[in-house]
């Protein structure tokens, strides 16, 4: 083939490959990296073991870019207001981003009123191993959303930058989870 078509091939691949959506590298039934992180709620700063919130039941780990942008404080007022919904179920919620725990610690009075703790992963280790990373900006999470079984396996995930269907989605998949039966 003459020079200028593989040149036009090989720029069709490489555009094609830029365009296809980026996917969360944990798929469902995947084992999920256990984490500590210093979270806040209620202003109030502590140490989050994702282990010890597991031991209690399901958990949704939700990814978000920057604490107090419109779309994040918008995302975090909808888990707020769901999050009597997530505990009826036994689930508990925390959000992860890399802004620095003190923007974090005033976020979870504000945006989060109080009702769930948000974590800080500024080395962006968490954000990276549950491949959270926005691709185009990766100084920030992409705004994605796992519900993690008590195993520590991920049962469901949704990635979408608009924070609209975040909630109502882990709502789903958390009631779709099987329920413990009684004690024998």
């Amino acid at each position: 083939m003459p020079r200028p078509i593989l040149s036009r091939i090989a720029l069709m691949s490489v555009a094609a490959g830029l365009a296809l959506p980026a996917w969360a590298a944990l798929d469902i039934g995947d084992p999920v990296p256990r984490f500590t992180a210093t979270a806040a709620l209620g202003g109030k700063t502590f140490r989050y073991s994702l282990a010890d919130a597991l031991a209690k039941g399901p958990v949704v780990v939700y990814f978000f870019p920057a604490a107090d942008s419109s779309d994040c404080s918008i995302e975090a007022h909808a888990f707020a207001e769901a999050i009597d919904q997530f505990a009826a179920l036994g689930a508990t919620v925390i959000g992860v981003s890399a802004d620095d725990i003190d923007t974090l610690s005033k976020f979870s009075v504000k945006s989060c009123q109080s009702r769930f703790p948000v974590a800080s992963d500024e080395s962006k280790s968490v954000i990276n191993g549950f491949d959270a990373l926005m691709q185009t900006r990766p100084d920030f999470a992409n705004r994605l959303s796992y519900v993690i079984t008590p195993n520590g396996t991920v049962a469901y995930y949704y990635q979408n930058l608009n924070p609209d269907k975040h909630v109502e989605r882990m709502l789903n998949a958390v009631r779709a989870l099987p329920r413990p039966g009684p004690p024998r």
